[in-house]
């Protein structure tokens, strides 16, 4: 099986803002051109200093505006009750604990609050979660360790050997980086390993083939990385030996992502194969299988695809482009397929079975395997709803729903190894979240734990309207308002969008857009544009490399279409995206800023002509092309933000927040954004947070902060009266 043990709950990029979860330009009077060749070359752009991360110049223009734009939101009287109601939600104890099968059973869980604001690994029975008060043994603290240490440790997860877990690769981050220091934990003494298995500070990861053995993907010295910033070899290491005496058995191009190693595991805990990947790009990559003898075979699977799981002795695969098997077997985008795995390794032509074909309005939005069972979140029209998929003897797949409520968001959580039970969440923007324990083979679900509403919403509703975007696609989205809202252009209105990387936006339960925004009369939108994954691949390659300009429409078209209704107006109208969502959201600001009167810039992507040189930028080469090609630097170059900012538009004043510590998204593109915008004369908030990586969210105060800035200069912008110009 394939899963990961104690892993901390994954981070929205925006925790507490997104909902549950990175051409040409528009022909408008506002899409103005810039200056001549302003930043298309390094010899023109006037502020690439400000990309020296942790450099002198820059770390000091980072702490002056901090201490312009804290002076200003801070000193907002709205903001000290925002912060409060906003650190008392992320803070507060009362929360579902995100629950992690151990191979015997037991229940895992990563846990931050108030005490514990790095957080602690813990553990306890499966009896005992079920319970109000579960009594939990903790395995390792977190803010313990730093303050022993004197480090400041983020925790980025464990993966234990089984079948039994004692022995766990632990990944610590210095910050909340991503690069991370990998050391062996004995989770029975409660102690690092002396003289086990140690890892110095890279990027890349480790996997355990057995006790003495372990697969390592890291920065190995010169020539070890490829031009993503991530590992080019995988090598084979023995307890005892050091990094540099680790065997390399395997090398990708230095143009690839990354490479890496893992396990394909039964329900036993028994390797049934060693596995490398080599992630040609971000999208595409080819699976290989280490053999006894050190030797590789490369496996005969589609290049955008992933393994799945492995059940009942069964692979498990997506695709994600049309295919043909070496059996002959033609497959279609977004079909989960399977195939008798040791059958299928000695000969690459057995036949595959399919699974599941969605629908063009269907994706697949989670799997995981129990024992016997596939259990899939699978979505029609972004409502979910789950399947259990059992191989018969004769090789079909058997299906059955589980009677779970509907029209809302669904997730697959940890499976048991020992038998099928699975953890099945549910959540919609007004339903606080609930958890159930499912057992796959029999369909019987039991509420184990359920959350009391965090906001009041008394008279709200949920509303899902289309938007027809400019080729004529509609684009559908969700609004989330008070019944009583009046269609006259007057409701302060937030529209969410992120956009890329095959990412859905899926109805989730944010106590702190209910707080913060809906409790007070905002109204919450959601769009669900191209580049995402809410109608499978397809919607999200409708959108990649030279058509990234259709998601910018889609977006556009959705704030059009609210103001076309009479929902909001430009006044009252703001938007808000992380990363991805951040060049989202630079789109609009440089080519629809006449629709709109706030933007929350969160960890933006913004200089699309150098972001392939920035960090892990290279990466995403497969998402947005590659500016050293002049056919695709033709189609970045019409859109990216930070060349298209020019002087004389009706830019609204923006928020633009990154993090030093962010390793992913460099900080210099929002440092940049903000630089340029000054210099054109603009105002602009900017707040750099010194910890915290890319989500941000090593820091519970941090986060709670960060809110209340964000939603403290939505207040000023789009609720008081008149509307700030």
């Amino acid at each position: 099986m394939i899963r990961t043990l104690a892993s901390a709950a994954a981070l929205l990029l925006a925790a507490g803002a997104a909902p549950v979860a990175m051409a040409h330009p528009t022909d408008t009077p506002a899409a103005a051109s810039t200056a001549p060749g302003f930043a298309t070359s390094d010899a023109t752009d006037p502020y690439i200093w400000l990309e020296e991360v942790e450099g002198e110049r820059a770390m000091d223009w980072v702490k002056a505006h901090n201490q312009t734009s804290l002076g200003t939101l801070q000193g907002d009287p709205r903001y000290e009750v925002l912060h409060q109601q906003a650190l008392d939600i992320v803070q507060s104890r009362d929360r579902i604990p995100s629950p992690g099968f151990t191979h015997d059973g037991h229940i895992d869980n990563f846990w931050q609050d108030a005490t514990h604001v790095r957080g602690i690994w813990r553990r306890t029975t499966l009896d005992s979660y079920r319970t109000a008060t579960p009594t939990w043994e903790t395995i390792l603290d977190i803010d313990a360790l730093s303050a022993a240490e004197g480090a400041n440790w983020v925790y980025k997860g464990a993966t234990c050997l089984p079948p039994e877990e004692r022995y766990c690769l632990l990944s610590l981050s210095n910050g909340g980086k991503d690069a991370v220091t990998i050391r062996e934990f004995d989770s029975v003494t409660k102690t690092f390993v002396e003289g086990g298995i140690s890892l110095p500070e890279s990027k890349g990861g480790a996997a355990w083939i057995d006790k003495d053995t372990v697969l390592i993907s890291r920065d190995f010295g010169e020539g070890s990385l490829t031009d993503s910033g991530y590992p080019r070899t995988v090598r084979l290491m023995k307890r005892g030996q050091s990094v540099d005496q680790a065997v390399e058995v395997f090398a990708g191009q230095k143009t690839d992502v990354s490479v890496s190693g893992y396990t394909l595991r039964d329900a036993d805990g028994v390797v049934q194969a060693v596995l490398l990947n080599r992630g040609i790009n971000f999208y595409e990559s080819e699976t290989w299988r280490l053999n006894a003898d050190g030797t590789t075979t490369q496996l005969e699977l589609p290049l955008k695809g992933n393994i799945n799981a492995l059940v009942a002795g069964q692979m498990v695969v997506t695709t994600d482009q049309d295919w043909t098997a070496p059996s002959g077997q033609e497959f279609k985008t977004g079909d989960v397929i399977a195939w008798n795995l040791q059958a299928w390794l000695a000969d690459p032509k057995t036949p595959a079975q399919l699974v599941i074909r969605p629908g063009d309005r269907e994706a697949i939005e989670g799997i995981n395997a129990t024992r016997n069972t596939l259990v899939v979140a699978l979505y029609e029209n972004v409502r979910g709803s789950v399947y259990v998929y059992r191989p018969n003897p004769s090789g079909e797949w058997a299906r059955t729903r589980l009677d779970l409520p509907q029209n809302v968001t669904v997730g697959v959580g940890s499976a048991s190894e020992q038998d099928d039970k699975i953890f099945v969440s549910v959540a919609g923007y007004l339903n606080p979240s609930s958890l159930y324990l499912a057992d796959a083979a029999t369909g019987a679900l039991s509420l184990t734990k359920s959350l009391p509403a965090k906001f009041d919403a008394t008279g709200m509703t949920v509303d899902q309207f289309e938007a027809r975007s400019a080729d004529g696609t509609m684009i559908p989205y969700f609004v989330v308002h008070k019944d009583a809202m009046a269609m006259d252009g007057s409701n302060p209105t937030l529209l969410y969008g992120y956009g890329g990387f095959q990412s859905s936006l899926l109805p989730g339960y944010s106590p702190t857009v209910g707080k913060l925004w809906l409790e007070r009369g905002g109204v919450y939108v959601i769009a669900n544009t191209r580049g995402g994954g809410e109608f499978g691949p397809k919607w999200h390659q409708a959108a990649q490399q030279e058509n990234r300009q259709r998601a910018h429409e889609d977006f556009q078209a959705v704030a059009q279409d609210l103001i076309t209704r009479g929902v909001t107006s430009q006044p009252h109208l703001g938007i808000m995206g992380g990363s991805q969502g951040g060049l989202f959201m630079g789109a609009m600001l440089t080519q629809r800023p006449d629709l709109i009167n706030a933007a929350v810039i969160q960890v933006p992507l913004f200089d699309m002509l150098r972001f392939h040189k920035l960090l892990a930028g290279a990466s995403w080469i497969g998402e947005y092309g590659n500016p050293d090609i002049p056919e695709q630097r033709a189609w970045i170059e019409a859109y990216s933000p930070y060349q298209k900012l020019a002087a004389g538009q009706p830019y609204p004043e923006v928020f633009i927040h990154t993090s030093t510590k962010d390793d992913r998204v460099h900080p210099g593109h929002a440092r940049k954004a903000a630089a340029r915008l000054e210099e054109l004369g603009y105002p602009v908030l900017f707040y750099e947070n010194t910890d915290g990586g890319h989500a941000a969210g090593a820091n519970l105060r941090e986060t709670a902060r960060r809110i209340a800035l964000e939603y403290t200069y939505l207040t000023r912008r789009l609720m008081d009266e008149p509307a700030k110009p």
